[in-house]
């Protein structure tokens, strides 16, 4: 298995952030296997969906009609409502898979991998990339 850790800044603002062009860069030239991408946050998740035509967004407006930022939450450190960024990685899991065929992601054709954050208090987010050999 290799393995590679990468840093984005997520910002202060909730964020859909695609990670598809560096996960196609990882996998570039290793043939056929895996790629599992790994969020070692408490308070990120990952999903596969379309991006750019507005789905982005409405991802983050369906996370915020099911975990509004409010003072409902029992963990109440940080922001106003930053519970609820606890409770998204069981919504979202902070991992997912994607087979590599030749070298390349086997995503569908509108499928990208994005990094979901709703914690505006931390910037800083890192993501795992690992590719298991077939």
């Amino acid at each position: 298995m290799e393995s590679e850790v990468r840093s984005y800044d997520t910002g202060h603002t909730e964020v859909v952030l695609d990670l598809t062009d560096d996960a196609s860069t990882f996998v570039s030239g290793r043939g056929d296997g895996l790629l599992h991408v790994f969020v070692p946050h408490a308070t990120a998740g990952l999903a596969i969906i379309e991006t750019g035509a507005g789905s982005d967004d409405d991802l983050l407006a369906a996370l915020a009609d099911l975990l509004p930022a409010d003072d409902r939450w029992r963990h109440r450190h940080g922001s106003r409502g930053h519970g609820r960024s606890h409770v998204l990685p069981g919504l979202l899991a902070p991992y997912c898979s994607v087979p590599v065929l030749a070298g390349r992601l086997a995503l569908g054709t509108w499928q990208s991998i994005c990094l979901v954050d709703l914690n505006v208090d931390n910037t800083e987010r890192e993501v795992r990339f690992s590719f298991l050999a077939g």
